[in-house]
């Protein structure tokens, strides 16, 4: 069983995926709407990404392959065929009426003047296809104050607190290495598709999904607010620590840093006994999580020294035998030939032109039955024009070349 398991996890045996049959327009660019839509086309999900004829906002940003194409939507396009489309020419907008009416999900990035201007505001797809359902990705939302305001990862970690308790206490805030926000906001977007869909099938109509980046940094901050509304501490930048659970932190191996994470009475009492100290376990000083953080200093310390005499395979191999947290801090090299993130097949290679295989990041999301899979490259620009505005809306040869020559395609 647990084999058959594995396999299905890992695409081995030929399954259906949940969103077969799912037909989705993706408007959207940069990170967070078309990593929202590589969610669902990885679920199987037919996605297309509609751009301008020229290409995308985000085509023309780094780092940049040898041939000088830009990498940048090498991962958020993946799982999608792509099209152009002039959205702003009366032709691109009956093209574009023809395509919503037999799709199921938009998924769109506009402000919202721009988006009701080209017809992609919710009344007027409703209009043309009432079962449409509506994921607006955006910096601020649909509504309130700031909804006119564009927004991008960084701003929302600002504005969120995020950065305040980022970095280190004598430092100025700091931002997250990756674009977590961005990131987030996919999920929750994908996320509302789906539970848009599934009540779909019971009322036959969609619905608006509104989901925005600073809503996201705001979700992510955890008990920082009640902190101070509750005991009037305003949480600042630990470093590499987690508040309120001591030993943990980044610490310093002969040839490297682990991170460490004794946040059980449990995992404090198998600390103790791989690095020596046993006196410590039943302390007063350092029996529960409350008393260990008020002294974590003396701790964080302790585990200091202990990790600075020995390497970091010495120091994962001790700690994971005892089944204490600990793991290796990685350079990006190591990331992609660690043998547990390659059987988890979350790094995959796909092969693109005039470069080869590339490494992405794979799908986090394991179903046993239907598995998704990032599996397709993303596309280039327009090269699913014949397949979709031939095959599935019917123009021929002589059509498709007169759109392409009014700039329409």
């Amino acid at each position: 069983m647990a084999k058959q398991l594995g396999e299905a996890l890992r695409g081995d045996i030929s399954m259906e995926r949940v969103l077969d049959g799912i037909r989705v327009l993706d408007f959207s660019h940069f990170i967070a709407g078309p990593y929202c839509a590589l969610l669902l086309g990885a679920m199987g999900a037919e996605v297309i990404r509609i751009e301008p004829p020229q290409g995308g906002l985000d085509r023309d940003i780094g780092p940049y392959a040898p041939g000088g194409q830009g990498m940048y939507p090498w991962h958020y396009c993946c799982n999608k065929k792509g099209i152009t489309l002039d959205t702003r020419s009366a032709k691109g907008r009956t093209i574009l009426k023809e395509l919503l009416a037999k799709s199921d999900v938009v998924i769109e990035a506009f402000m919202p003047r721009v988006k009701k201007k080209i017809g992609l505001d919710y009344p007027s797809l409703q209009a043309i296809n009432p079962g449409l359902i509506l994921v607006s990705v955006s910096g601020f939302g649909q509504f309130g104050p700031y909804a006119d305001r564009g927004g991008f990862d960084a701003i929302a970690q600002g504005m969120a607190g995020m950065m305040a308790v980022t970095g280190h206490p004598e430092g100025p805030p700091l931002k997250e290495g990756s674009a977590i926000i961005d990131y987030g906001t996919g999920l929750y977007g994908a996320l509302g598709a789906m539970l848009a869909l599934f009540q779909r099938q019971k009322t036959g109509r969609g619905q608006a999904v509104d989901v925005c980046l600073l809503d996201t940094a705001v979700s992510f901050m955890e008990t920082v607010f009640a902190e101070f509304a509750v005991l009037g501490q305003e949480r600042r930048g630990l470093g590499n620590r987690r508040p309120y659970t001591a030993p943990t932190d980044m610490f310093g191996a002969k040839d490297g840093y682990v991170n460490i994470s004794v946040s059980t009475n449990k995992f404090w009492d198998k600390f103790c006994e791989v690095i020596g100290q046993e006196q410590h376990k039943k302390d007063s000083r350092y029996n529960s999580n409350r008393v260990r953080y008020q002294n974590q200093e003396f701790l964080n310390a302790l585990a200091r020294q202990w990790v600075a005499t020995k390497t970091v395979a010495e120091v994962v191999q001790a700690l994971t035998s005892a089944g204490v947290p600990v793991g290796p801090v990685y350079s990006i090299p190591q990331v992609l030939q660690d043998e547990h993130i390659r059987a988890r097949e979350m790094i995959v290679e796909l092969e693109y032109p005039e470069v080869g295989k590339v490494p992405l990041p794979g799908l986090a999301l394991k179903l046993s039955e239907t598995p998704g899979a990032i599996d397709r490259r993303g596309p280039e620009i327009g090269e699913h024009n014949q397949q979709v505005f031939g095959e599935l809306l019917g123009y021929d040869q002589a059509q498709l070349a007169e759109l392409k020559k009014a700039g329409v395609i």
